[in-house]
């Protein structure tokens, strides 16, 4: 069984799953090459190899031009994905699924799918708000991105947005796996006093890259009124169009709880991920309403079983936290909100399950369920 895995997201938390389900499905016997860019992040090595034909994608020096780059980097990408499909006689292929433009690239593929190629594609954001260009454009590119797939995996049963583009597409709702990481070799305490933060005070970790569908503002503005706690910041700005970490910085000093506040503004290595996570006493997932998909941050706490605040609207991450009792929930959005779920979690504590969120959201339930689909005869 061979298999080739388009990935065009070279670092974050798309990339991290793109090899974590490839090593998962390179341990069941499948022989996974995944289509890369150069600066595609081997930090996670595992049973797949990388083919790294897709071009880097440079910065435009002129912000007016971000959106034809844009452009012309999709339509790079997916030519490039022709002709490895052609020169290496691919019949089985997973994309991580993206359908901006699709009017305009998705010919090539339609050709592979109408002499057999079975495509598949991990939908990560099945419900998205933001639309690019007229909302008659969104449908219309949404309907031609899923017009030539076989298979579509998504985190939580949901009814794809498909008109009659593709009545035959199988939906599929696979788990998101756990993340692996090595364990710290520091107590809690110990951890927490590295980051010169005091024994008693319970410590807030924002993790991941920094984003405005964070919410960061919020919990900042919410330890005003939370004397006790301390709050973790950790991960890469996510890019010119969100708010500079600078802002959540002078933000924190504007309201003179800056000393209060420890800023890890860069890629934090895999060693060392598991010294904020055993500092931590609750994990801030305190996404906007708009976020309606997994959260591959909580999937790192299970590691470590980190009880989380968590926010965002209907969607993987709300069932996970209330099925498994994972964290406390709060008004997505809300600083009130917010602050009272704090409370709550320091008064009353969770207790999550994370033994059976674990045994259920495996990797290895996750590729099973993608080979049966993807490869229906080899698989019986």
């Amino acid at each position: 069984m061979r298999l080739l895995y388009f990935a065009p997201y070279s670092h974050g938390g798309l990339a991290d799953y793109t090899q974590a389900q490839a090593d998962a499905l390179g341990q069941e016997g499948v022989e996974v090459t995944i289509l890369c860019r150069p600066t595609f992040s081997n930090e996670r090595s595992g049973s797949f190899t990388t083919l790294p034909r897709l071009k880097e994608a440079k910065a435009p020096s002129r912000s007016f031009l971000k959106k034809l780059d844009h452009f012309s980097w999709i339509l790079e990408d997916v030519k490039q994905l022709d002709l490895v499909i052609r020169k290496f006689n691919y019949h089985h292929v997973i994309l991580s699924f993206s359908e901006y433009l699709a009017p305009f690239w998705t010919w090539r593929l339609v050709k592979h799918a109408n002499r057999g190629v079975r495509f598949g594609a991990i939908v990560h954001d099945p419900v998205r708000d933001f639309v690019l260009g007229p909302k008659w454009w969104h449908h219309y590119s949404i309907q031609k991105a899923y017009s030539f797939l076989s298979n579509a995996f998504v985190h939580e049963p949901i009814e794809l947005e498909l008109g009659n583009a593709n009545p035959e597409l199988i939906t599929s709702v696979i788990p998101h796996g756990i993340y692996s990481f090595p364990p710290s070799k520091m107590t809690h305490e110990k951890a927490k006093a590295s980051l010169q933060i005091p024994d008693q005070s319970t410590v807030l970790l924002s993790f991941g890259h920094i984003r405005d569908g964070k919410n960061l503002d919020l919990i900042i503005k919410s330890l005003k009124s939370l004397p006790d706690c301390y709050l973790i910041v950790a991960g890469k700005e996510q890019s010119s169009g969100q708010r500079p970490a600078q802002y959540y910085q002078e933000m924190a000093q504007e309201l003179g709880i800056d000393s209060r506040c420890r800023w890890i503004i860069e890629h934090v290595p895999e060693s060392q991920v598991g010294d904020l996570f055993t500092a931590a006493d609750l994990l801030m997932l305190t996404y906007s309403s708009n976020f309606r998909s997994a959260s591959g941050v909580l999937n790192t706490a299970a590691n470590f079983r980190v009880p989380c605040i968590a926010s965002s609207g209907d969607g993987p991450l709300k069932n996970s936290v209330e099925l498994y009792n994972l964290g406390t929930w709060a008004q997505p959005d809300s600083q009130l909100g917010l602050e009272q779920a704090i409370q709550e979690a320091i008064d009353k504590p969770a207790t999550p399950d994370w033994d059976l969120y674990i045994k259920e959201n495996s990797w290895k339930r996750n590729a099973k369920i993608v080979i049966s689909q993807i490869f229906p005869v080899a698989s019986r």
